[in-house]
């Protein structure tokens, strides 16, 4: 095992083996794949590209110009660009991002799958596909229908989804990943960081629906608001344990910093974006740019804390596997107990 502090260039390969083989089949392992540079930096470009996607998805929320064009896919019967005037040019920009998602997510499962050796990568690969497909449809159904708040909000939810995926494609196809041996410490306490990060995940998945459904008003402001306090103090949690406990461990130490000043900007801009469209812009005719680039932000920002919250779950699940380690020992002495 690891001793703390130890670099994974020093152990022996014999030593990592034992390593990988005390983590236990649930965990995440590296070893099984050579580096691919290529494959790396394409699936960062398909991560950043679709972070792109979520921002011009909140233009068009923003901008109020789902609806701009009335049909889909065909943009007014045609699938030629329409002239790009008022909300059109937000609503077909997202579109045409998204086709391109589309193509880009097709190519990252395809290399994957042929290049990649470990198995539930080929899956993920697949389940990125899956996922961008759910989306798109969604996407057509909320045209198709009339921008139903469900739908809208579905759409909203899948697409932060997507994002986490491509953005674990890029970290489990990095460097870092692939050839570092994991350093493993144990945690005792209770709750477990790794129950925390779930958590963390979790709340904010609720967030992220309570704040689509406020945009796409389908329900009143208050309940997204009301939530955020419990986000605050279940990610602000999250953060002192994993900094307080494991900060030597880089790969956990590094996002639960990113997970906290994330926290705090996303705040700030949930302040503003309740200034500008609540209580300044109620009675807007349309929306106003101050509150249409806060809003924005705060859905970027958004997705940002969520993808870095996944981030932190995994590399706890990796680096720190307590929680299975104890029950198994539990389990395993309570008979002799008897």
């Amino acid at each position: 095992m690891l001793k703390r502090g130890q670099p994974p260039s020093a152990v022996p390969p014999s030593k990592a083996r034992q390593v990988v083989r005390l983590t236990g089949s649930k965990h995440l392992k590296s070893l099984a794949t050579p580096y691919n540079r290529a494959h790396h930096r394409f699936a960062v470009f398909v991560a950043c590209a679709t972070f792109v996607l979520i921002i011009a998805g909140a233009l068009v929320t923003s901008n109020d110009a789902g609806l701009s064009i009335p049909d889909w896919p065909t943009s007014f019967g045609s699938f030629s660009v329409p002239p790009l005037r008022g909300g059109i040019k937000f609503e077909w920009s997202h579109r045409a991002i998204a086709g391109s998602i589309v193509l880009l997510t097709i190519s990252i499962a395809a290399w994957t799958w042929f290049a990649d050796r470990r198995r539930w990568m080929k899956w993920l690969g697949i389940a990125a596909l899956a996922t961008v497909i759910t989306q798109a449809i969604l996407g057509g159904l909320t045209v198709l229908l009339f921008q139903p708040p469900w739908v809208s909000s579905a759409h909203a939810a899948v697409a932060q989804t997507f994002f986490c995926i491509a953005v674990a494609i890029a970290m489990f196809t990095g460097r870092r990943w692939v050839e570092e041996v994991p350093q493993i410490e144990f945690d005792n306490r209770r709750p477990s960081l790794i129950t925390l990060t779930w958590l963390s995940i979790f709340v904010l998945y609720v967030q992220l629906i309570l704040g689509a459904m406020f945009r796409h008003h389908g329900m009143s402001w208050w309940p997204h608001v009301a939530n955020a306090a419990i986000v605050t103090f279940v990610l602000t949690w999250t953060a002192i344990r994993a900094l307080s406990r494991f900060s030597k461990i880089e790969a956990v130490r590094r996002p639960a910093i990113i997970l906290a000043l994330l926290l705090v900007v996303q705040l700030c801009l949930g302040f503003a974006a309740f200034l500008t469209r609540i209580a300044w812009g109620r009675d807007a005719v349309q929306p106003e740019f101050p509150m249409v680039i806060s809003t924005v932000s705060h859905v970027a920002v958004g997705a940002l804390l969520l993808a870095t919250a996944v981030i932190l779950a995994i590399q706890v699940w990796r680096h720190i596997p307590v929680s299975f380690e104890e029950h198994a020992t539990s389990r395993s002495r309570k008979p002799a107990a008897a």
